[in-house]
């Protein structure tokens, strides 16, 4: 039976740092110029690492003593930033990822995207990217109230049947890929580790990569 896909967004498909860094150093200017924080730079390698966390876990790893409000209004601005950059043309996907979706999509494939991402960025990209060429379907995680993708998954389940295998960068994609029973197949390219992704079930290094990956999990 052919394996029902589940891909993650940022890291995977998008090269999420090229719109997040100037959105996010901006935020940070509004919070030294407002007395939260003092001037300094933090290195980008450092906020790779919070890409494909949902921006609640990204405060709390980042600054979790910031006022709640503080943080609410910082993020705000981060993500209003990026989708006006999306809406601007300036998101960019890796290469080669559109003719990975055109292979599968080629051979039936059934796919949908599962992403720690906010509703209007979900809206932007979708119509950005004409993913509908692709995709049945785009989850972002603040239509769950920001549930981890191990709960928004069994929405999936109750949708789509398996087998599953689910695609990523992050640890939280193969706790996805553990949630519903399925293969799990990493993104080396993305933003997490290689530690991070131990016991995936096939590592890409590119995203021509996925299609030899998926192939042989479906075996």
């Amino acid at each position: 039976m052919r394996p029902f896909l589940i891909f993650d967004y940022d890291g995977t498909l998008h090269n999420t740092l090229k719109i997040y860094e100037p959105a996010f150093r901006a935020a940070f200017r509004w919070l030294v110029e407002e007395g939260y924080e003092h001037e300094q730079t933090i290195p980008s390698g450092q906020l790779a690492s919070w890409l494909g966390l949902n921006s609640r876990d990204m405060w709390e790893a980042f600054r979790p003593m910031l006022p709640q409000k503080v943080k609410e209004k910082a993020s705000a601005m981060i993500g209003n930033a990026m989708v006006q950059n999306v809406r601007g043309h300036m998101a960019q996907w890796y290469q080669g990822a559109e003719a990975l979706l055109d292979a599968l999509k080629s051979e039936g494939c059934q796919m949908v995207v599962l992403s720690n991402c906010k509703r209007a960025y979900r809206e932007a990209h979708w119509e950005e990217f004409s993913m509908e060429r692709w995709f049945t379907d785009f989850y972002d995680c603040e239509s769950f109230d920001f549930a981890p993708k191990t709960i928004i998954v069994q929405t999936i389940m109750q949708r789509f049947s398996g087998p599953y295998i689910v695609i990523g960068d992050r640890k939280n994609d193969l706790e996805c890929a553990r949630a519903c029973r399925g293969r799990f197949l990493g993104c080396l390219y993305g933003y997490g580790t290689e530690k991070e992704l131990y016991g995936a079930d096939f590592l890409a290094d590119r995203p021509r990569d996925i299609l030899t990956g998926i192939h042989r999990l479906s075996e």
